[in-house]
């Protein structure tokens, strides 16, 4: 996204005869955008996104648990303690 934002400002430059950018080659210019493109390809065929993705749906689940537990009176525990992965497994 950074790299979108900067090809914009550049071709901004660009259009709008702002001094440094007036003078240099449309390649420059537009190779943001090239940039961008390629990081897209990147995030997408290394699994980047979906990583992400599930990461920020983790931390929303965890809020929304805690949330919920809060509004009960429970007493909030982390979520990696030893008796609660037990429980899920099913060992003692």
């Amino acid at each position: 996204m950074y790299f979108l934002g900067l090809g914009l400002l550049l071709l901004a430059g660009k259009y709008f005869e702002i001094s440094p950018v007036v003078n240099w080659s449309w390649m420059c210019v537009l190779s943001p955008f090239g940039a961008a493109v390629l990081w897209w390809w990147w995030a997408d065929s290394s699994g980047y996104t979906i990583k992400q993705q599930e990461k920020k749906m983790e931390i929303r689940k965890q809020a929304r648990i805690n949330k919920n537990k809060e509004a009960l009176g429970m007493p909030l525990s982390s979520r990696n303690n030893s008796s609660g992965s037990s429980k899920r497994t099913g060992k003692r």
